[in-house]
């Protein structure tokens, strides 16, 4: 490793000009999949909530939503990974402390379950359709979460630096998403929990961000900068936006249908941010190598 001092001050450079660490494999299917599981996993939480409260319209508009999200997820990660014999691998195994063999069983199971209560429900089971209802949402916040932990796991710089972080700013992007969703697909007169919670989320979301790029230090920067920095200023416009548009408008069918998808086109817009930070704070040494000096005794 080399230093070299430039008008910015010390530029960190590597051996032969190359990166510190490899940038990451993952290609764009990955966070559409980030996506996917978060909302299905925060949709079936609010599926089983809204029939407890005795919403039935939005309860099973949830569910649909959560089982359509379950089953596109091993989907997007088959085309990631290739052939579909590399996710079943996963699968060979139970291992607790790797986040991406946790995140695997949660998401088959997650999956079975929901594809179970739909059947119930479709068949007229209404007893069995909720206590495989409320199984399913015990998977509902792992589904939502690991794959922050996932990210946090890993090496690259800005995901594994905001490691605490990510999990929660993941949940909220869930939760809007999930909201949303429900929003969008429910008759504005049983859609007011679903409502609530896409503008609280949306604005949970915007603020947990902006609060772990500050605690991220100068390695947060990469949010400002080049692809992250346009996906975030694109969340953040879209998500704040579609929250003021549910809250002024929601009521109204046109309200609704504008607003949920703005809230949903910047969660996913969030999850295009982080993924794209973990490619330039890669790229970079600096972000390597001196939050390891500053951590150095």
């Amino acid at each position: 490793m080399t230093e070299s001092v430039t008008r910015r001050g010390t530029e960190m450079r590597s051996y032969y000009g190359r990166p510190v660490l490899k940038e990451p494999v993952w290609k764009a299917e990955i966070p559409w999949y980030l996506f996917a599981g978060g909302l299905g996993g925060a949709s079936s939480l609010l599926s089983f909530l809204a029939r407890k409260r005795g919403n039935e319209e939005l309860a099973n508009v949830s569910l649909a939503v959560a089982f359509a999200a379950d089953v596109a997820s091993p989907i997007i990660l088959v085309s990631d990974l290739g052939r579909p014999e590399r996710f079943l691998n996963m699968l060979r195994v139970f291992k607790v402390t790797s986040p991406m063999s946790v995140g695997s069983w949660v998401l088959a199971a997650s999956t079975a379950l929901k594809t179970a209560g739909l059947g119930a429900h479709l068949l007229g089971r209404d007893q069995t359709r909720n206590a495989l209802g409320g199984l399913s949402a015990l998977f509902g916040l792992p589904l939502a979460t690991y794959t922050g932990v996932l990210l946090g796991d890993t090496a690259v710089p800005v995901w594994h630096e905001a490691r605490k972080e990510l999990p929660f700013l993941f949940g909220a992007g869930a939760a809007a998403s999930a909201g949303a969703a429900g929003a969008l697909l429910t008759k504005p007169a049983h859609a007011a929990p679903a409502r609530r919670l896409a503008i609280s989320s949306a604005l949970l979301e915007a603020g947990l961000k902006k609060v772990m790029e500050r605690k991220l230090g100068f390695v947060g920067e990469v949010y400002e900068q080049d692809e992250a920095g346009r996906y975030g200023k694109l969340s953040r416009g879209l998500s704040l936006g579609g929250a003021a548009m549910l809250a002024l408008t929601g009521r109204t069918r046109i309200g609704a249908v504008l607003g949920s998808s703005l809230v949903l086109a910047g969660s996913a817009a969030m999850r295009w941010s982080v993924f794209k930070a973990g490619f330039q704070s890669a790229r970079d040494p600096r972000y390597t190598v001196e939050p390891q000096r500053a951590g150095a005794p």
